[in-house]
């Protein structure tokens, strides 16, 4: 049986987005389950957890892409939010650099193409086609993309998926960067578990559609279901930042 979690504490100021008992249903079956969630103005929160454990629907559900079934979801009023697939791609006959690609928005762009291009690195880029990027150029340039309607609320399916450890490292770093800069949210979906535990604020572990465990990093990496999850990955975090770490939330 799952154990039984407690809501998550309640931290400083009005969340961006708060939702409480989140159901998902597709089919007839349970996509999502009594998933509470709380995301603050300059926080990084981290769904880990395995292939099919929900972290995609909880993150298109609390950013509003897809419908729940049960439950509330409250926004910050004014929130803007900006969302980063995973797989993306450019049609290899359709001519389009960088530049047009960034400046096809279907909002109004807020931010100053110049000033973003220099924030992610891809000056250099921009007159480039889609289609000759890296993997890592394109994920940067995606980057961009987001932080051109400037977010109050970044949302990131797998960011550093397909990269090498110096492409990884490379990404966080960015990600970290752009989140102490502005000051926005950050919501995350990694399998890179030792990158992101260094990375984070909070950690929220899902399977089978709940949440099995959630906290602070360190204190996330000792838990007994967060190990059994993950096995052999459950090791210490070994990222390249510090950051202040909250007091332990993780418990049954």
């Amino acid at each position: 049986m799952s154990p039984v979690l407690p809501r998550p504490q309640a931290r400083a100021g009005t969340p961006l987005i708060e939702a409480r008992g989140l159901i998902v249903r597709r089919g007839g079956r349970a996509l999502l389950h009594e998933v509470d969630l709380e995301l603050h103005a300059g926080e990084l929160l981290t769904l880990v957890g395995p292939n099919g454990a929900g972290k995609s629907t909880l993150l298109k559900t609390v950013i509003g892409l897809i419908a729940k079934d049960a439950g509330s979801l409250k926004y910050r009023p004014g929130l803007r939010v900006a969302y980063v697939p995973q797989q993306f791609g450019v049609d290899a006959n359709l001519p389009l650099s960088v530049r047009r690609f960034l400046r096809l928005q279907v909002a109004p762009l807020r931010g100053d193409l110049a000033a973003v291009a220099a924030e992610t690195r891809i000056e250099r880029l921009l007159d480039r086609p889609m289609q000759a990027l890296s993997g890592g150029e394109s994920r940067r340039v995606l980057l961009a993309r987001a932080l051109l309607q400037e977010p109050d609320v970044l949302a990131l399916d797998e960011p550093a998926a397909g990269l090498d450890t110096a492409g990884q490292t490379e990404m966080y770093e960015l990600i970290q960067q752009v989140r102490e800069r502005r000051g926005c949210g950050v919501l995350v979906i990694s399998h890179d578990l030792h990158l992101v535990m260094a990375a984070t604020d909070q950690v929220l572990c899902l399977n089978e559609g709940k949440i099995f465990c959630r906290g602070a990093p360190q204190s996330l990496l000792e838990h007994p279901e967060y190990q059994t999850l993950f096995g052999h990955q459950a090791g210490p975090a070994t990222g390249v930042y510090t950051h202040h770490q909250h007091g332990p939330e993780c418990k049954h």
